[in-house]
């Protein structure tokens, strides 16, 4: 199996957090990427470095002012008098502004707001390079899946919960939508991307939210009481063109492995009606039973069964990697996962 990875993604090394009131050292750290390269190692796969996106393919999925300002927004903070190392806003515009015709303010400060969803998304000089290289990897992956082949990304940061223009929870470039529609745009007439994160997949699901070409699975914790907090409910199920193609498949917290199995089933059996010509996997390993918040609890032996399964649909796949922090076992799921879909 082939697999990219961008050495860049060290450039971004984010420090804040916020949890609980309290704060603490961010999860997303670039010791995620280096495990998971040690995964690829123990497989004998050596990664190749992608190209960086072009600013068209970005253009896709993402507005043109959210990519302008995710590039040019650190010098902008840096040039405030007594600003911090990294842009964490602290306001967002709350739905009653945006029925009250809310729009971008013209400061660094407010423009932090209005392009980020929460706290959990710094944004560092460093930010926007690592993040084209998580994008390349993810493209580089839908290419060779265009070609009818199985391909891994190592992105770092992850992308799912990034909107079209608004950054979130780690998430900065939705590479698991850049992927999706690389390959319809490579001719692939339905496309599919089941979410294995323990997070729902919010940005993906708001990014196709409206159409019906491409089918978003999540499996993920009750976002009662989990990030993203208030979508990823089963009820969301699409709008317009896009209307029935949404599947949320919450669970509770401290759902095992064997109900979570239940529910990938049903997003493979999902799939299959819908009849995807290729598919893309949003793969996180925070699911584990040995992660830092441990909403799910799913064993190495579960992750390799869930590989098996949705290997079996013998579609053509960009494998997109998304959370998983406990950086000494990330490398040996991961290398368990795809030495599981190898064979």
């Amino acid at each position: 199996m082939r697999a990219f990875d961008h050495p860049q993604d060290s450039a971004h090394a984010p420090q804040f957090f916020l949890m609980r009131g309290v704060l603490r050292p961010n999860f997303e750290i670039p010791a995620r990427a280096v495990a998971l390269r040690d995964g690829l190692k123990t497989l004998g796969i050596t990664p190749e470095a992608p190209a960086l996106p072009e600013r068209a393919a970005l253009e896709r999925v993402h507005a043109a002012d959210y990519l302008d300002w995710l590039r040019d927004a650190p010098a902008e903070w840096a040039a405030m008098a007594d600003a911090g190392s990294e842009i964490v806003a602290n306001i967002h515009p709350s739905p009653e502004m945006l029925a009250q015709g809310a729009r971008p303010s013209t400061k660094a400060t407010g423009k932090a707001g209005w392009y980020t969803a929460d706290t959990g998304c710094p944004v560092s000089p460093g930010t926007y390079q690592a993040a084209l290289g998580a994008a390349g990897s993810a493209l580089a992956a839908a290419a060779v899946a265009a070609e009818g082949d199985t391909a891994y990304a190592l992105c770092r940061p992850p992308g799912h919960h990034a909107y079209a223009a608004r950054a979130g929870g780690h998430c900065y470039i939705n590479n698991a939508a850049l992927a999706a529609q690389a390959l319809r745009d490579a001719g692939a007439a339905r496309v599919a991307v089941l979410d294995i994160d323990s997070h729902h997949g919010n940005g993906t699901q708001g990014i196709f939210w409206s159409r019906g070409d491409v089918l978003t699975v999540s499996i993920h914790a009750d976002p009662n009481a989990y990030y993203p907090w208030f979508v990823g409910h089963a009820a969301e199920t699409g709008a317009g063109d896009g209307a029935g193609f949404n599947l949320n498949l919450p669970l509770p917290m401290g759902t095992a492995e064997q109900r979570w199995l239940e529910a990938v089933a049903a997003g493979i059996a999902r799939i299959r009606a819908y009849g995807a010509e290729a598919l893309v996997v949003s793969l996180g390993f925070d699911a584990s039973e040995h992660e830092p918040l441990a909403a799910l609890h799913v064993t190495e032996e579960g992750f390799a069964r869930a590989s098996a399964a949705i290997a079996a649909m013998g579609l053509p796949t960009a494998i997109i990697q998304e959370g998983g922090y406990n950086v000494q076992m990330i490398g040996g799921l991961l290398a368990r996962f795809l030495g599981e879909w190898r064979g």
